[in-house]
């Protein structure tokens, strides 16, 4: 699991930063990747990596302001012509169904894959074998929701010497007790997996919210996650223009990660009126307030390892 940040500004594209989109790949977990936000351009970014297009299957919208679907169109068009065949489910706010009905449409786009489109209210959005996906609306000018994803707890590992003292020894026997609750030996006894089975592994917990202003009430949504993935659009100077255009600061979204008892925080969605030479200020205000913090850039990769 891991996270590929392809577009990391706001508004407007900039030299030095695309427009909204983060990539969350799960090869291992479902042989998928899940795209939040997808704003223009962004298939002109996934060129620049290894992300199939015909592996995204979820499409997360966290908004209908432009610099966070106008790139949505032409990437559900480009999956047609790159083996996509599958079907794509797209979640978002109401009025995401008519945007994308209405582009293709309008542009004599005909897709080779079902479409499903799914308009968000809050609460759990759906759960799978795998994860359990949460959405929360969020304080922005328009609807704005944020994404909690939940990776299920695994279970543990075979308790091989315990095994051996029964007289189990290693081969195909192994496998069958770990998949299956009750297993039947060679000697007719039967054994129950829970008995030689370690701890659970505890599953990932991920946190990406849209636009927002700062506000205590999304503590609870972002609470003991691994990752929190937190628009940053302006420095702590300007936190009258952050809640003037709905938006947070570097120490707001810090706040947020420290209350809410995240692992790691990452800032985007930063404003073009911050230059390279500004960064290393932006990324140290927050880690003031959450040390354990990273400022993302176009193509940062973060790996999310799975827990022992």
């Amino acid at each position: 699991m891991e996270l590929i940040f392809l577009g990391t500004g706001s508004g407007v594209p900039s030299k030095e930063r695309n427009v909204s989109s983060l990539a969350l790949t799960l090869l291992q977990e479902q042989n998928s990747i899940w795209l939040f936000d997808c704003g223009e351009s962004t298939q002109h970014q996934i060129l620049r990596t290894s992300i199939r297009p015909r592996k995204i299957n979820k499409i997360f919208i966290t908004h209908l302001h432009g610099d966070h679907l106008f790139g949505l169109p032409g990437l559900l068009s480009s999956r047609s012509f790159q083996g996509g065949d599958d079907l794509l489910t797209i979640y978002g706010p109401e009025g995401i169904k008519e945007y994308v009905e209405t582009s293709l449409r309008v542009s004599g786009t005909h897709l080779t894959y079902p479409l499903s489109i799914i308009e968000l209210s809050e609460g759990k959005l759906f759960e799978d074998d795998t994860f359990k996906v949460y959405c929360k609306k969020l304080h922005h000018g328009i609807p704005s929701y944020g994404f909690r994803i939940e990776e299920k707890d695994k279970p543990g590992e075979l308790l091989v010497e315990k095994l051996k003292e029964k007289g189990i020894h290693p081969g195909p026997i192994y496998q069958q007790i770990k998949e299956q609750e009750t297993s039947v030996l060679p000697n007719g006894d039967s054994i129950s997996r829970a008995d030689f089975l370690g701890p659970n592994k505890k599953g990932r917990t991920i946190s990406i919210l849209g636009d927002t202003r700062f506000t205590e009430n999304n503590r609870e949504f972002v609470s003991e996650s691994d990752v929190l993935v937190h628009e940053a659009t302006f420095n702590h100077a300007s936190e009258q223009l952050a809640e003037q255009y709905f938006h947070s600061t570097t120490t707001q979204a810090a706040n947020l990660a420290k209350n809410g008892s995240v692992q790691k925080l990452v800032l985007t969605h930063i404003s073009s009126r911050y230059q390279k030479k500004d960064y290393q200020d932006l990324v140290q205000e927050a880690r003031a307030i959450f040390p354990n913090t990273e400022l993302a850039h176009d193509f940062f990769v973060m790996n999310i390892p799975a827990k022992k």
